[in-house]
């Protein structure tokens, strides 16, 4: 007999009509804020798949910016998110793109941030409000969200990981998932490290201290990222 969660039976509390287009939209876009965690005022939103054939009628574009402005699923502004984002002053567009091997539910997410910096996040809706985040930039990941999630930009060389676990194990920081991607040998590199609980905040400093580590980005993600409002 098969276990299921009562978020797979039953489905999660959301404002909007299907959890994948809705509920996972929003999800998605909190996802993509908190991995950013940057003050921003643009985005650039390419939509793949069926998101990019039903986002109106579905309401897939106020859900996505509902959640880059960090609001939870079941949040009665999301109807209202579109008019909002103009009074905060966040500037945001839709187009429709064609990306290779991705699940129809997939948005591509250009953040331009107030220091003049840009990062691109791709991720998927994949049912049961659940998402799937894919790449940052050009390289590629797999991470939910689901778990305290850790994410280095670093330089790939020898013993960095060593370093980085050897700090996770000072503050008694049990990894469930770890992943690393990288673009060319001794080039950047990102890894991905989840965990079974949060990560402290004085750890990033700790990480910042370490040779060859650009950024630390910390998501202790329940309902929504903690980060600064845009």
């Amino acid at each position: 007999m098969s276990n299921h969660s009562i978020l797979e039976i039953l489905g999660p509390v959301m404002i909007g009509p299907s959890s994948s287009h809705t509920a996972g939209a929003v999800r998605l876009g909190q996802l993509a804020r908190g991995i950013n965690g940057k003050p921003f005022s643009r985005v650039l939103v390419g939509l793949h798949g069926s998101f990019a054939k039903t986002y109106r009628g579905h309401g897939t574009d106020k859900a996505l910016i509902a959640g880059l402005m960090g609001f939870a699923p079941d949040d009665e502004r999301i109807r209202d998110s579109l008019a909002i984002a103009k009074t905060k002053g966040l500037a945001y567009s839709f187009t429709e793109i064609e990306l290779e091997d991705m699940h129809p539910n997939t948005a591509r997410i250009v953040f331009y941030n107030d220091d003049h910096s840009s990062l691109e996040v791709t991720g998927s809706s994949i049912g049961g409000g659940q998402v799937l985040i894919q790449k940052i930039d050009e390289t590629p990941l797999s991470f939910t969200g689901s778990y305290p999630t850790l994410i280095i930009d670093h330089i790939d060389r020898r013993g960095i990981i060593s370093e980085i676990t050897t700090l996770l194990a000072r503050y008694a920081i049990n990894i469930a998932t770890m992943h690393v991607s990288r673009t060319q040998k001794n080039k950047n590199a990102i890894l991905m490290i989840e965990a079974d609980q949060e990560f402290p905040e004085v750890l990033k400093k700790d990480l910042n201290e370490v040779r060859d580590i650009h950024a630390v980005r910390i998501l202790n993600l329940k309902e929504a990222p903690h980060v600064s409002q845009c």
